[in-house]
């Protein structure tokens, strides 16, 4: 509860009157007051932006105003007024509501009608997964954290020694203090009864202090013989005394320990010393090693193209043997009668791992050969398990023979077991070592050591140290290393460990820990989490192991218990404290517990587990379904499933699930559910992958099972200057032309930007928005120009250091200060001479807020333009080929943030900045694992149009708010058919198209399909109308395809019927900042929605038309884009997509509109990020139009030069001839011949 209060006075009062809500979310005030829906509504909540202050929230005229109550220095408490205007002071909130319930007070509105808090009935029964009747009791160290450095032992005998303190205190002040005040009245010089007390008090200490003592004495005897006698004098003294004395001998026993303390070290040194010059040398250090990687060999075949048929009937068997050790790969390949040709390359000259998007067990290797010529060769494996393995055991012998001083990447081990309340077993490999089911790691690469191991427990009896020793043995066992705890967090039996390397001791830094409560009535620990921040050189991780609230039904519960901790985790930089903990680490990992339950019968749940079909289970899963809405994990990612249910076993075995228990109040039930968890997020245009998700099977003495998952991340070192601080010459600049954001809120205050990051040496904050507009009460859109934004100078100037860093954002009110949303955009797109454009979402307290979008550069001068390809950069995916493996997909699931950047290129300084940009274009999607590095938007699907929660009609419309009538609605949202903004094409927004499988990262994974942006409509199976949308919008691609979390409006009913669809007039690639408005209120009919868009994909019962209304609404809201300066395209015909549904007239959408690039030099990347748009207009007359088609006009005379002057012959043109011809940007060249392969297709 906030609030501080001066000179005893509660600023509350006697009681919190109902109208205060203590920590309401500024957005759920909104939705309070919306629901009550009369002027002068009110309601006063803490402040979000300063501890111990309130907000009063009134409503007028269906817009909610926030005055901020502040605290003086006396405490009493003011509503903060302008410059100028005394305040009125008062000693509680009651008093000062009192004041503004009269009329003509200086507010808005009279303080009318107030609005209520809703008191949760807390939940008695929400104990350990249901099985307990009664809560467990909290350890005997309720929380605990132990920070870097070894391990205290704990003792074990603290808390009852406390409490057997605690007892006998008082019953001396209830019984024998009178007897003491009655010897005392008699003239007694001393409290007898008093120093009995205290005797039996320190009965413990005395006996503790004698076991230290008898301790040190061996140590006195070897290194200070006069201690040493005067130490076991005084032992001997104590088994003599007592009575009295006793207590006395205690204090002189507590002197002599404390001088002994002092100065044996320094006696022992001395010691040492003497004993080193008369020639006593001790033995040297002992030192550990990991055991070596054997040598591996891979049976493999060689891969045979239509160019090398010749070689059909030859051998084409090889092996492949990697020697980390020994830095070198041999390529052997087996000949007829036992005969081997062998080659050996060492580790620099493998330059690159292409793998195969389509087949997954193929590899493309790169060597390079004499005369700085590569060669390629592609590899088959006998799985796509032996292809990660080698992928892994070649990335292990890069890192290991590399020359960098400190690594880019690092393996980390996370692994969650609640272990029921019983001690684990003493082996526990499997875990340790990714054995069982599910997706694992090869037997290759099982026994290779991870840098970090993160285990997080729940129901863990074991004591810290005790749990520690145990898992630092086990590694020990399978590693051969001593791995150094980093810290320990406990929450009653929640507990988090994390431990790390050697090697890596001293990268980490800033190591921080927390907790956070949820159990009954947030105060119990039984529930709950624990955490722990730590920096890896530059990049900061954050690691969350929680146990949420049990049981089926309880699902919003669960729901809280996620938000309350992360907004209460007190984790990582300070300065942060503006952005919730999934903001503030470059990679965060939350893991545990979490309780949630499959919501299907239980009969039906055993059989899909015992036909080992997990697909349908996963579609009722709980935390899945509530990640389709939104509720919790919001861009959180979570590799594929692909094992059964680790809870609830029967103890001792994994074979039978226990799902029925009778409990004193009757049957109950706990379905076998995945409650157990392991997610992340992570900043975008980093690098993540998880290589394993899965569960052991022989580990048996809980009734969970512990699951485990492995990470490849990239990571960055603390950069140092080579050049020194930069010159103002050398400065590097971050610029910003536009930002425009879409914020859901029903206040009209005034907003300003902060940025944060750890390039700049301070946050800064923009000017107010100089532009603001809205025909919607709940969304307002707001826009800063160049002249409100500031230019940020990062504290470093070399590229190399600032495609590294990222920026957060934070678009706070002036009124009261506080946050409507914040985001986190990656500076490595942004790097360049020219401008580029971001759009992301807006996220504040765990939920979507809004949108912001805009256009930046990072000016870097030319001499700091040198920088390196990572290691992580060195595997790429082949994008060339098409298609996408079959039956079940190993894509990528969704990275920590939907970020995009459209697809435009800049020009690059220096030859190094241009190997970054190729390495970066040929590098995409890791199989099984999340997008690696700059995301390209070369993979997004241009058929598609992404779903996210803008299309979600319980986004624009507050539950509980009084129904409108759907005519009134529809009058109010759609836009005019007559009247469309100006210079604008409707364009196609809606439909079940598959979303794309690019950078805009899905949110969640649904199993046997490719991962996939999650639809609050959609559903993840396609029928015939998503067939129809999805032909309709690849064949209306543009060059520019609108920002996923910006979807366009539906066009009004008729609106296709009256459009010229062969020529619809050509928009501006994006308006000036000034004509962005939201579409004014005209008539029109209500929209309808077939099934195709209701919830769930063909649930039972669609949205009422109210709902449907609203969703055009939101799609209207996100319409507009903007540009400086807008140019003309030239145009393909528009397609009109077929129904979705019922009512024809309420689906039909026309494809967006192709625009042109202002910068004609940044086509060609736009050109080939729409490639599949570029083939309907190949079909040119004359090479010239086919070039500027293509935005490459600039090759025009090269080509005609050299006499490719004709379409038709143009199809035999070679990557040599193109060369000659001037084409030499790779991408470019790419561009061509793939435009030209599409033709011949079409033909």
């Amino acid at each position: 509860m906030a609030g501080g209060g001066g000179g005893g006075v509660s600023p509350l009062g006697q009681a919190p009157p109902m109208w205060y809500h203590r920590d309401l979310s500024r957005a759920a005030a909104e939705e309070l007051l919306a629901r009550a829906g009369r002027d002068g509504s009110f309601l006063v909540r803490d402040s979000e932006s300063v501890t111990g202050a309130y907000a009063l929230c009134v409503l007028f005229q269906k817009h909610v105003h926030t005055y901020r109550i502040l605290p003086d220095d006396d405490g009493f408490l003011a509503v903060q007024t302008s410059q100028g205007v005394q305040p009125k002071r008062f000693k509680t909130l009651p008093e000062l509501v009192l004041l503004y319930l009269q009329p003509n007070q200086g507010l808005v509105s009279t303080l009318l009608y107030p609005v209520d808090r809703e008191e949760s009935v807390p939940d008695e029964r929400d104990y350990s997964d249901g099985e307990d009747e009664k809560p467990p009791l909290p350890p005997r160290f309720g929380s605990t954290s132990t920070p870097p450095g070894p391990l205290a032992e704990p003792h074990t005998d603290s808390a009852p020694a406390a409490n057997g303190l605690s007892t006998i205190s008082h019953e001396y002040l209830k019984g024998s203090y009178a007897l003491d005040l009655e010897a005392v009245k008699q003239g007694a010089s001393s409290l007898p009864h008093l120093n009995k007390t205290l005797v039996s008090s320190c009965k413990r200490l005395n006996g503790e202090v004698d076991k230290v003592l008898s301790g040190l004495e061996i140590l006195s005897k070897v290194f200070d013989q006069q201690s040493a006698f005067m130490v076991s004098k005084m032992i001997q003294q104590s088994v003599n005394q007592g009575g009295d004395q006793e207590l006395e001998n205690l204090v002189t026993k507590l002197a002599i320990l404390k001088d002994l303390l002092s100065s044996i070290e320094k006696k022992a040194l001395k010691a040492v010393q003497d004993m080193s010059l008369s020639g006593l040398s001790s033995p040297p250090p002992l030192t550990r090693h990991s055991k070596t990687i054997p040598v591996q060999a891979f049976e493999v075949k060689l891969d045979v193209y239509l160019a090398d048929l010749t070689k059909i009937g030859k051998s084409q068997k090889h092996s492949l043997s990697v020697d980390v050790e020994g830095g070198k790969l041999v390529v052997m390949k087996k000949m007829k009668d036992s005969q081997e040709d062998w080659n050996t390359f060492t580790h620099d000259k493998i330059r690159q791992l292409i793998k195969s998007q389509r087949v997954q067990n193929k590899l493309g290797i790169v060597f390079e050969k004499e005369k700085d010529k590569s060669q390629r060769k592609d590899f088959i494996f006998t799985g796509a398990k032996k292809r990660e393995a080698f992928c892994q055991l070649l990335q292990l012998m890069k890192n290991k023979h590399s020359n960098q001083d400190e690594p880019d990447m690092i393996s980390i081990f996370i692994g969650t077991w609640n272990m029921g309340s019983v001690p684990s077993p003493k082996l526990v490999g499997s875990w340790v070592l990714c054995r069982g089911l599910g997706k694992t790691l090869d037997e290759m690469t099982v026994t290779i050591p991870h840098d970090l191991y993160v285990f997080g427990t729940q129901e863990n009896s074991v004591c810290d140290r005790e749990w520690v020793d145990s898992l630092r043995a086990a590694l020990k066992e399978h590693t051969e290393l001593d791995y150094k705890p980093i810290a320990v967090q406990t929450l009653w039996n929640i507990k988090i460990s994390v431990l790390v390397k050697p090697e890596h001791e001293n990268r980490i830094s800033h190591v921080g820990v927390s907790s956070v409560k949820t159990g009954i009535a947030n105060t119990l620990g039984n529930k709950g989490a624990v955490g722990v921040s730590f920096m890896f050189n530059g990049t900061s991780f954050g690691f969350v192991n929680c146990h949420l609230t049990s049981g089926n039904e309880k699902i919003s519960r669960r729901n809280q218990n996620y938000l309350d901790i992360l907004r209460q985790l007190s984790l990582g930089d300070k300065q942060l404290s503006s952005f919730d903990i999934s903001l503030r680490f470059t990679h965060l990992f939350w893991l545990g517990d979490l309780n949630y339950r499959l919501d299907m019968d239980i009969q039906e749940i055993l059989n899909y587990i015992n036909r080992k079909e997990f697909d349908p289970l996963l579609k009722v899963d709980q935390l899945n379904l509530e990640r389709e809405k939104n509720k919790v994990f919001l861009r959180f990612a979570e590799e594929e499933i692909s094992y059964p249910p680790t809870y609830r076993y029967e103890r001792g075995s994994r074979d039978t699930y226990v799902w029925q228990k009778q409990k004193a109040t009757g049957m109950r039930t706990n379905v076998p559910s995945w409650c157990d968890r392991i997610l992340w997020k992570s900043y975008p245009e980093t690098h993540m992958v998880c290589n394993s998700y899965g569960c052991t099977d022989d580990i048996v003495t809980s009734d969970h099972s512990p699951v485990f998952a492995t990470f490849e991340v990239g990571v960055t070192s603390q950069f140092v200057s080579k050049k020194g601080l930069p010159k103002t010459s050398e400065q590097a600049y971050i610029e910003f032309e536009s930002i425009e954001a879409i914020v859901k809120t029903a206040s009209r205050t005034k907003f300003f930007i902060e940025f944060y990051s750890t390039c700049l040496e301070e946050f800064k904050k923009s000017y107010e928005n100089d532009s603001q507009s809205s025909d919607n009460v709940n969304f307002l859109r707001v826009g800063w120009s160049n002249k409100q934004l500031t230019t940020l100078k990062p504290l470093l100037s070399e590229i190399e250091y600032l495609q590294d860093q990222h920026l957060l954002l934070t678009v706070k009110s002036l009124d009261g200060y506080e946050s409507f949303g914040e985001c986190v955009l990656a500076l490595k797109s942004m790097i360049g001479s020219t401008a580029q454009q971001f759009h992301t979402y807006l996220s504040h307290r765990g939920e979507e807020t809004g949108n912001i979008r805009g256009s930046m550069r990072v000016r870097v001068p030319a001499e700091r333009m040198g920088t390196r390809e990572r290691l992580y950069e060195w595997i790429s995916v082949d994008k060339d080929e098409t298609g996408g493996p079959k039956g079940r997909s190993t894509l990528p699931p969704r990275t920590g943030h939907d970020y995009v950047k459209p697809p435009l290129t800049r020009k690059h300084v220096g030859a190094e900045l241009g190997k970054v940009s190729e390495e970066a274009e040929r590098s995409g999607k890791e199989e099984g694992t999340t997008i690696r590095a700059k995301q390209d938007a070369a993979e997004v699907d241009p058929s598609a149009c992404k779903n996210n929660s803008y299309n979600n009609p319980a986004y624009y419309i507050l539950e509980g708010v009084p129904n409108q009538s759907a005519a009134a609605l529809s009058s109010e949202l759609l836009p005019s058919p007559c009247s469309p903004p100006a210079g604008k094409t409707a364009s196609f927004g809606g439909g079940r198209g598959k979303p794309p499988p690019g950078p805009s990262q899905p949110r969640r994974h649904t199993p046997g399909q490719p991962v996939r942006a999650i639809s609050e409509e959609g559903s993840s199976e396609e029928d015939g109308s998503a067939a129809a949308v999805g032909a309709a919008a690849q064949a209306g691609a543009t060059l520019n395809r609108p920002p996923p979390d910006f979807p366009p409006p539906p066009l009004p009913k008729g609106a296709l019927e009256t459009a010229d669809t062969s020529h619809p007039k050509p928009r501006p690639l994006y308006p000036d900042l000034a004509e962005v408005k939201i579409p004014a209120a005209n008539p029109g009919p209500a929209f309808c929605l077939g099934e195709g868009f209701r919830r769930g994909g063909g649930g039972a019962g669609g949205l009422d038309d109210q709902s449907c209304s609203v969703l055009q609404m939101a799609k209207t809201l996100s319409e507009s884009e903007y540009s400086p300066t807008p140019r003309a395209p030239s145009a393909p015909p528009h397609f009109r997509v077929q129904g979705l549904g019922s009512g024809d007239a309420c689906r039909t959408f026309p494809p967006r509109a192709p625009i042109t690039e202002v910068i004609a030099e940044d086509l060609p990347e736009e050109a080939r990020w729409s490639s599949s748009s570029l083939s309907l207009s190949v079909g040119e007359s004359s090479v010239g139009e086919w070039l500027l088609k293509l935005g490459l006009e600039r090759y025009e005379e090269g080509l005609l030069h050299n006499g490719w002057d004709d379409l038709e012959f143009l199809s035999d043109i070679t990557e040599e001839d193109l060369e000659e011809a001037g084409v030499l940007d790779p991408a470019h060249k790419r561009i061509l011949l793939e435009s030209l392969k599409e033709q011949a297709q079409q033909k």
